[in-house]
């Protein structure tokens, strides 16, 4: 299928690895642009000459509108926004300040805002969408996390509220909610254990489908299609890509 997404200039936060390098990828192979924005220098390799990167400190709202000017006076336009960035920092209801928690928040979600009020001016011209990414701990809970997954709740609540903001624009907002992805720093978490082996079964028998991890690509090929006008009439939902880990009996 055509997703028609030739020469569409997308911009990924968080794109230099996991999950949102799956999607710069994927986007790369569907013939669109993809823009990594992330704190860190991006090496990109040839095998895909449309990919391209900026480096922005997300949590700063001046740099965010500092990439959005470079980005759209090299490409003149932006025609989607894949908010992406983000980490769980463990800031919790005991061990944690109320500091902390205000800087989580900003943190995980402060650049979603950010990013998406800058861009505006340029999602508008061409009718573009949006893509969050969340988070199965915003619907289940962790424990420990209350930063991230407050975070990653008003994540969700924001996709509802643009949704509805940015109807008159025809601008489509949607979320796309993983859980146990193998991305490669949910591989370094899991080698922390004295059995990294043993826990990652533990994980994959409460995850219904196939009892496997879902893969990067498995989230980016969600997202990519959100993006593109192979999805013309959604808007304002969370789509969760977790093998039934959230909604399903997990005594599967």
């Amino acid at each position: 299928m055509d997703l028609n997404l030739d020469g569409k200039v997308i911009l990924v936060t968080g794109g230099a690895s996991g999950i949102g390098n799956a999607i710069v990828r994927a986007l790369g192979n569907e013939g669109a642009i993809p823009i990594i924005i992330d704190k860190n220098e991006v090496d990109l390799n040839s095998d895909q000459p449309n990919i391209y990167s900026y480096v922005a400190d997300l949590i700063s709202p001046e740099a965010c509108r500092r990439v959005i000017e470079k980005v759209t006076s090299d490409f003149e336009r932006i025609d989607g926004v894949v908010n992406n960035a983000g980490f769980n920092d463990s800031i919790g209801l005991e061990k944690g300040s109320p500091e902390q928690f205000i800087k989580s928040l900003t943190n995980n979600s402060g650049h979603y805002y950010f990013m998406v009020h800058y861009a505006l001016p340029w999602l508008k011209k061409s009718k573009g969408s949006i893509v969050n990414i969340g988070s199965k701990t915003s619907v289940t809970g962790q424990g420990k996390t209350s930063g991230y997954v407050a975070a990653k709740g008003a994540i969700l609540a924001l996709t509802r509220e643009w949704a509805v903001e940015l109807l008159p624009y025809s601008i489509r907002v949607n979320a796309v909610i993983p859980a146990e992805v193998a991305t490669p720093l949910y591989e370094t978490w899991l080698s922390s254990f004295p059995d990294p082996e043993s826990k990652r079964k533990e994980i994959t028998r409460n995850i219904p489908l196939g009892h496997r991890l879902t893969t990067p690509e498995e989230i980016a090929n969600t997202v990519v299609f959100l993006l593109s006008d192979r999805s013309s009439h959604t808007t304002g939902q969370w789509i969760f890509v977790d093998g039934g880990y959230t909604h399903l009996d997990r005594s599967i």
